[in-house]
C-alpha cells in the first residue's frame, strides 16, 4: 500500500498548487507527471518543466508503511480527484508500473513512470541574496506591472519582470517595448544589490500561488536561479539571461499634467474602444484647456467620440495611443484618481497616482 484512506482534499489541494506548470504534451513524457514521494508521515508533491520546479507537502500522521515514490499523470489524477464526492477517503496502491486509485466502489488504474527518472531541478544558489517580504505586498506589486510583460518576443529578456534589489528598495519593471510599468517599494532592511529577470511563466504562477496574507515569502536571488519559499511551497526557477532595457531613461518628467477620475476615464476609453481598429486599437486624445476629446475609428469608417470636461493648464495636444495599453494601466492602478502627464504630439504618456511616487506607467504614442 502506498497511501491509505487519505482525505480527498489532502491530495487535491497540494496537487492544484503545483499543476500550473504541467503541460499534457511534453517532449519528455515524465514532465507531464507529478512526483509523489512518501517519507514517513510526510507526502511530497513535485512538478517541473525543467525551467521551473514547484514542490509542496503535507503531513498525515495516520500514514504508515514503507517509504516510496512514484510519478503519475498530474492532470489525470487531478481530474479524478476533482469529481470524487466531498469527504471521500482515497487509497493509492502501486503495483509494478500501475497506480490504483480506490474510492468506495470506484477504481482507476493509471500508468506510472519510475520516480528515479524524474528530472529535478539542480539548485544553483551560490552567493544568493536572501530577501523577505509580505506575500500580499509582493502579489500586489507583481499585479501592478505584470500586464506590461511581452508575450513571446524574440527579445527574450522582455518576456518577464525585472526584479531589482537595491539597498532598502525593491523595484519591479516590465516592458514589451511599447509600454513600461514600474513600481518601487521600501524594504524593512538593507540588502546587497541584485538584478534578475523572472520569466513570464514564473511571474504568473507566483501571482496565483501567493496568499492574501502578511506572512513572509523568502526570495533567494542567485545569478542564474531564484528560490521562493512560502506557505509550504518551494518554487525554484531559472532566470532570464539578458540585458534589460534602461528603464530609467524611458520614464519621462513632464510638466503638462491632467488629474482625472480613474473610473470615468476608464469607462470613456472602454466605450471608445468598441469602434477602434481591431488590429491597431488606436484612440486619439485631443486635449485643450477645458476639454479632453477621445476619438476612435475603424476601417469601416465608423467612429466613436467621447468628451470630458477638464481643468488642464498644459499645451494643446492631438496624440494617439493604443487603447488596450491605457486600459491595462488604469485597471491595475486601483486608486480613485490618476494623473496623465504629456510631452508633445510625438511623446509618450505617463500615468501616475497622486501623492504616490512609487508607481509609473509609460505608453508610447502611435500614429492614427
Amino acid at each position: 500500500m502506498f497511501i491509505e484512506k487519505i482525505e480527498k482534499d489532502n491530495l487535491l489541494n497540494p496537487l492544484q498548487k503545483i499543476i500550473g506548470i504541467v503541460e499534457r504534451k511534453q517532449p519528455l513524457p515524465i514532465l507531464s507527471n507529478v512526483l509523489i514521494q512518501k517519507t514517513g508521515s510526510n507526502i511530497h508533491f513535485v512538478a517541473t518543466d525543467l525551467e521551473i520546479q514547484i514542490a509542496t507537502q503535507f503531513i498525515d500522521v495516520n500514514q504508515i508503511g514503507p517509504d516510496t515514490a512514484i510519478t503519475v499523470a498530474a492532470k489525470k489524477l487531478q481530474e479524478i480527484l476533482k469529481v470524487l464526492p466531498e469527504g471521500s477517503k482515497v487509497t493509492l496502491d502501486v503495483n509494478e508500473n500501475r497506480l490504483l486509485v480506490k474510492v468506495n466502489k470506484s477504481k482507476f488504474t493509471l500508468q506510472t513512470l519510475p520516480a528515479q527518472d524524474f528530472p529535478k531541478v539542480l539548485e544553483q544558489l551560490e552567493q544568493a541574496v536572501k530577501v523577505q517580504i509580505e506575500q500580499d505586498k509582493l502579489k500586489k506589486l507583481l499585479g501592478m506591472v505584470q500586464y506590461a510583460m511581452a508575450q513571446q518576443d524574440i527579445r527574450y529578456y522582455l518576456n518577464g519582470v525585472l526584479l531589482v534589489i537595491d539597498g532598502h528598495f525593491l523595484k519591479l519593471i516590465a516592458t514589451d517595448g511599447h509600454r513600461l510599468a514600474y513600481i518601487i517599494t521600501k524594504l524593512d532592511q538593507e540588502y546587497p544589490k541584485r538584478e534578475i529577470i523572472l520569466p513570464r511563466k514564473t511571474v504568473n504562477e507566483l501571482i496565483k500561488l501567493l496568499a492574501e496574507t502578511e506572512e513572509k515569502i523568502t526570495l533567494e536571488l542567485a545569478e542564474n536561479q531564484v528560490r521562493m519559499t512560502f506557505s509550504n511551497i518551494v518554487l525554484i526557477s531559472k532566470v532570464i539571461d539578458g540585458k534589460f532595457p534602461d528603464y530609467e531613461r524611458v520614464i519621462p518628467n513632464y510638466t503638462n499634467q491632467l488629474t482625472l477620475n480613474r473610473i470615468e476615464i476608464l469607462q470613456a476609453l472602454q466605450r471608445a474602444a468598441i469602434l477602434s481598429n481591431e488590429k491597431f486599437r488606436g484612440v486619439r486624445f485631443v486635449l485643450t484647456e477645458k476639454n479632453l476629446r477621445i476619438i476612435s475609428n475603424n476601417s469601416e469608417q465608423e467612429e466613436a467620440q467621447e468628451d470630458m470636461e477638464i481643468n488642464y493648464q498644459g499645451i494643446a495636444l492631438d496624440v494617439g495611443f493604443n487603447v488596450n495599453y491605457l486600459m491595462d494601466g488604469l485597471n491595475n492602478a486601483t486608486t480613485q484618481t490618476v494623473i496623465f502627464s504629456f510631452g508633445d504630439a510625438n511623446s509618450s504618456i505617463l500615468i501616475t497616482i497622486p501623492g504616490n511616487e512609487e508607481f509609473k506607467y509609460v505608453v508610447m504614442p502611435m500614429r492614427i
